[in-house]
């Protein structure tokens, strides 16, 4: 596969994956845990992923600055300088719009992809071959281009693309508008329509096109970024960044373009994919035992027990016996044992016990 000089890959990973406490910690979030049990990070397979079409010179990864040496740790292959630091949590509004100027710096001919650090992907080749398509058709016009994910069930656990199904040549379409995440009946309805497609937060886009888009649609951002551009790719940068990023206003790119702009094209893939954001989705995603449940680590022993999920990685022998639909995960210093359909709460448990704040 040709690899076109101003093509660059930008992988986010600064989030905290709460909703897979307590095995995801702030000091080491579920990119950088091998959480599928093969020997390697989903850090590091998002890495090695890219690296097929786009060499190391040319992946950044955005992470916030308390996970540089994780970063590096995991992909000793990319420059230091291509590791970007974020100095405090915004969201990916402000993550994206640095990543631009960054690049803009370096490049002001570059195309890139944004994605997360933390999905998984069965089918790569397909994967890359759509990457590859949509870099080519945002470095040849002023396009926003986000992979459809073909959905396979009425999932309320993510957010969609509506598509106007009305593809060009290259089987790329018009997006009608972004929905947030929806209700099973709304779900069931997107699905028995067929024109909607799974937001998997993949994007691709030209430097120019997304600062003009910034410029246009969240210019605050835009201004306290690009305040001194001359700072961008210096030794400068980080002091500069420590000082203007903390100021930007915490918001998704998806809120803060996307929903906005007029030149959005989704390009509909079929790609294996799972964000794998929870524990059922990993559950989902793993190959089952004969009663339907997913075992993670050698020394556990399940009996009389059914559709559960259980990690882990502890020398003891763990014994469950006569559980149905849950959640059991083993930490050196956490026991979580909790019900798959109340997963949601998970994310608040966490705080409330950081907070010392028990429920």
């Amino acid at each position: 596969m040709e690899k076109n000089e101003n093509y660059y890959v930008a992988i986010m990973a600064g989030g905290v994956g709460s909703r897979f406490w307590p095995a995801s910690r702030e000091s080491l979030p579920k990119q950088f845990l091998d959480i599928l049990g093969v020997g390697k990070s989903l850090i590091r397979m998002t890495y090695e992923r890219f690296n097929k079409i786009i060499p190391a010179e040319r992946i950044l990864v955005v992470t916030n600055k308390i996970y540089k040496d994780l970063v590096h740790e995991h992909i000793p292959e990319i420059p230091l300088k291509n590791i970007i630091t974020e100095p405090s949590r915004n969201n990916t509004g402000p993550c994206v719009a640095y990543t631009a100027l960054r690049l803009e710096a370096e490049n002001p001919d570059a195309t890139f992809v944004i994605a997360p650090s933390d999905h998984v992907i069965l089918k790569e080749e397909e994967f890359l071959s759509k990457i590859t398509q949509a870099l080519d058709f945002a470095s040849e016009q002023e396009t926003i281009v986000t992979l459809g994910i073909q959905p396979t069930r009425p999932d309320t656990g993510y957010g969609y693309i509506e598509s106007n199904q009305d593809s060009n040549a290259e089987g790329i379409e018009k997006v009608k508008s972004f929905r947030e995440k929806p209700d099973v009946q709304t779900a069931e309805s997107y699905l028995a329509d067929g024109s909607y497609y799974w937001n998997a937060g993949i994007f691709v886009w030209s430097t120019k096109t997304i600062l003009n888009s910034f410029q246009n649609y969240a210019s605050d951002i835009y201004k306290i970024l690009a305040e001194d551009k001359s700072k961008y790719n210096t030794e400068e940068e980080q002091d500069y960044i420590d000082r203007v990023y903390p100021t930007t206003p915490s918001i998704s790119v998806d809120y803060a373009i996307l929903e906005n702009a007029t030149n959005v094209y989704t390009l509909p893939a079929d790609i294996g994919w799972s964000d794998l954001g929870t524990w059922n989705a990993l559950h989902a995603h793993l190959e089952k035992d004969e009663t339907g449940s997913v075992v993670l680590g050698e020394n556990t022993m399940l009996l009389n027990s059914k559709n559960c999920i259980v990690r882990s990685d502890a020398k003891k022998l763990v014994v469950v016996k006569d559980l149905a639909d849950f959640i059991v995960i083993d930490e050196s210093d956490v026991l979580l044992i909790y019900p798959k359909d109340q997963e949601q709460e998970i994310k608040t448990l966490r705080k409330s016990i950081e907070q010392k704040e028990y429920l």
